[in-house]
C-alpha cells in the first residue's frame, strides 16, 4: 500500500500543505488504496512534503510523484483533454505553485498575527529554552524566500493587487464550469484546489482571504471539492463559523 507521508489536519483543513493535499487529492483521484501518516520535512528526502513511499521506493514533491502514479499506475490525470488543454492545465499549475502559493505563504507566515496563531505553533513541542529563537529563525526563512519569490519585495497592497490577478484568471478559466478544465476534475485541479482552500480557510484572517472571497465561483469550486474528496470534513460548517 502507497503511504502518503504529510503535516496532518490543521488551521481549519484537512492538511495543512497545499502540496500535500493536492498528492492526496490524486490519489483519490486515481482510486489507489494509501495511507496517510505524519512526517516533518528532513524525513523527506528532498526535504519536502509530501514525499511517498510505494513498495519500499520514496517518492518526494508532488509533481513527481504524480509522475510516479501515471507511470507505474497506468492513470492519466488530463484524461479527455487535447493537447492545447494539457498545455493550458500545466501553465495554470505553474502560476499556482509559484505565485498563487506565495501569496499564501505571506497570508500565513508573514503577517504576524497570522504566524503567531497558527505556524509558530509547529515549534510549541521544542525545548523552552529554544522555542522563540526556532520560531524566529523558521519566520526569517521562510520570509526571505517570500522575497526571493517576487511578492515580498512588493508594499503589502501591491503584492495582494498581483495575487488577485492570478486569482481572476483561475475565476475566468472556471467560469460557471464545475471543474477548471470541464465537467470532471483533472490533475490541475487538485493543485487548484490546495491553493484555494488554503486561503479560504476561516482559521486565518487576511486582506488576501477577504478580497479572494469576492469570487463567488471559486468560493464554490473549494466547496465543491471538499465535499467531493473530503466529504468527512466539516468545510460547511468551518465557513459558517467564520
Amino acid at each position: 500500500m502507497i503511504v502518503l507521508y504529510g503535516f496532518g489536519p490543521g488551521f481549519g483543513l484537512p492538511e495543512i500543505s497545499p502540496f500535500v493535499t493536492k498528492t492526496e487529492v490524486q490519489l483519490k483521484m486515481a482510486g489507489l488504496s494509501h495511507r496517510k501518516e505524519r512526517a516533518m520535512p528532513p524525513a523527506s528526502p528532498k526535504g519536502q512534503l509530501p514525499f511517498i513511499e510505494d513498495d519500499g521506493l520514496k517518492v518526494a514533491d508532488s509533481t513527481f510523484i504524480r509522475a510516479h502514479i501515471e507511470q507505474k499506475y497506468g492513470f492519466d490525470f488530463d484524461a479527455g483533454l487535447d493537447q492545447q488543454q494539457r498545455a493550458q492545465a500545466w501553465a495554470f499549475e505553474r502560476m499556482i505553485e509559484h505565485h498563487v502559493y506565495w501569496a499564501l505563504v505571506g497570508a500565513r507566515w508573514v503577517d504576524p498575527d497570522n504566524f503567531a496563531k497558527g505556524p509558530a505553533h509547529f515549534f510549541d513541542g521544542a525545548p523552552a529554552d529554544r522555542r522563540e529563537k526556532l520560531r524566529e529563525d523558521a519566520q526569517f526563512r521562510v520570509a526571505e524566500n517570500y522575497l526571493l519569490s517576487g511578492l515580498g519585495r512588493h508594499a503589502p497592497d501591491d503584492d495582494i493587487d498581483l495575487a488577485m490577478r492570478s486569482l481572476l484568471a483561475l475565476s475566468v478559466q472556471l467560469g460557471e464550469r464545475p471543474y477548471m478544465m470541464g465537467d470532471k476534475p483533472c490533475g490541475m485541479d487538485a493543485t487548484a484546489f490546495g491553493a484555494l482552500a488554503g486561503i479560504l480557510t476561516p482559521f486565518f484572517s487576511s486582506p488576501l482571504r477577504r478580497r479572494a472571497e469576492e469570487f463567488a465561483n471559486l468560493t464554490s469550486y473549494v466547496e465543491r471539492m471538499m465535499g467531493q474528496y473530503y466529504p468527512e470534513f466539516a468545510w460547511a460548517k468551518e465557513r459558517e463559523a467564520a
